[in-house]
């Protein structure tokens, strides 16, 4: 094997331990033993489980978050939110255990985790369209950024729930997602009050 094929193989198997025990539960002695390497060779490769993890969460991050944005190349908004949840539910489909590392040591509430900075990621580019299509419609684009956040949390929490259940189809899962977030923002209100007060 190549120090390519190699370095491949140790993060196809630490994605894999990481997906099924979390960091916590893997160990370095885990990794080189599914490779049948020494650990050594694991710490040649990546320094130690922190280097090997950050691989591993990286490279994840980095293809969901290519999957969405190019997604999001239609004109019309209601097809751009299809898109987007489109993607993030083929994804979670296709790389299970990657979206299981992503949300696993990373709940979505904390501040600084890897699914919460992809989270964030991805609302900026949602935020950057949701801005013209406010300021297209008479509405404040400074709410932009609230809107965004709360329709791409609400999209990836309804994946981190279908990651377990995989009912109904993820066809259906996305179509229900733009239903709510769709019919939702077609009444937007321009300045909504609280019932209550």
């Amino acid at each position: 094997m190549t120090g390519k094929e190699r370095r491949q193989q140790l993060l196809d198997v630490a994605r894999a331990l990481f997906a099924e025990k979390g960091f916590d539960g893997t160990s370095i002695e885990e990794i080189a033993h599914r490779a049948s390497v020494s650990k050594p060779v694991v710490y040649e490769h990546f320094g130690g489980k922190e280097g090997v993890y950050a691989v591993v969460v990286d490279r994840e991050m980095r293809n969901l978050l290519d999957l969405i944005v190019s997604a999001l190349d239609a004109g019309h908004p209601r097809v751009l939110l299809e898109q987007a949840a489109d993607a993030l539910v083929d994804y979670i489909d296709e790389n299970t255990d990657g979206f299981r590392v992503l949300v696993r040591d990373s709940p979505v509430a904390s501040s600084s985790g890897t699914f919460s900075s992809l989270l964030n990621d991805i609302a900026s580019q949602v935020e950057h369209i949701l801005g013209l299509q406010f300021s297209a419609r008479g509405y404040d684009a400074k709410l932009a950024p609230l809107y965004s956040q709360a329709l791409v949390g609400m999209v990836a929490l309804t994946g981190q729930w279908w990651l377990e259940a995989r009912k109904p189809k993820k066809e259906e899962v996305a179509a229900h997602l733009v239903n709510l977030a769709w019919n939702g923002l077609s009444h937007l209100e321009h300045k909504p009050k609280p019932i209550s007060r």
